[in-house]
């Protein structure tokens, strides 16, 4: 069974990167300022369930290879932690751009629903993304290794729906704090890019 420490650093981990304003984000944003508060809510359950999609598929493909090679699950680890240090230095090496919200048409509430759900789960980088995150946290000789990445998956899952929601219902006062905060918001990347970095080096210890 995952312990404690590992779900408390999951946790704070994916908290850290929620906060940095992304695609999920801007698009609930957009579909909470055009079409009122449950598009928004929507938009986020939406962008949930692809989470879940992405993470099912992760955990079928890496328990497979779990159980096909100890061996070549670790060089999948390792594949991940390399990725997400790339992604890092990436994110600290680019110049803050203007963040604009996505154009959203006016919809009803489940064609905002299936859109959220298909806009994710058509996105390479996210199902790259889970690839490459949730294995950092998978430890196979403390438990079933699918379970814990169910684990992991479902409680990203709900803490992405909490998050998008919360957004929804505060739409006003986050359009005018990302103003206020444009300075700051230019140093977002920066922080995920910290947060990639040390998971990748974090990895890359655990096992000597």
């Amino acid at each position: 069974m995952i312990e404690f420490s590992t779900l408390g650093t999951f946790f704070v981990v994916v908290l850290g990167l929620f906060l940095v304003p992304g695609p999920a984000v801007l698009l609930t944003l957009s579909s909470t300022i055009r079409g009122g508060r449950k598009t928004g809510i929507l938009t986020g359950l939406g962008i949930a369930t692809g989470d879940f999609i992405h993470t099912m598929f992760a955990v079928l493909g890496l328990s497979v290879i779990l159980m096909t090679s100890a061996a070549a699950f670790n060089l999948v680890k390792y594949a991940g932690a390399v990725y997400l240090i790339y992604m890092g230095l990436k994110a600290i090496a680019e110049k803050p751009n203007k963040q604009d919200l996505p154009s959203v048409s006016k919809s009803s509430n489940l064609q905002s629903y299936r859109q959220a759900v298909l806009a994710e789960v058509l996105n390479p980088k996210t199902a790259i993304f889970f690839l490459a995150f949730l294995p950092q946290f998978v430890h196979p000789e403390k438990g079933t290794a699918i379970v814990q990445f169910l684990l992991l998956g479902l409680i990203f899952v709900i803490m992405s729906c909490l998050y998008t929601t919360l957004i929804a219902i505060s739409v006003r006062l986050i359009g005018r704090l990302m103003k206020r905060t444009a300075k700051l918001g230019q140093w977002s990347g920066k922080f995920a890019g910290l947060i990639y970095i040390w998971l990748g080096v974090k990895v890359a210890f655990q096992q000597r």
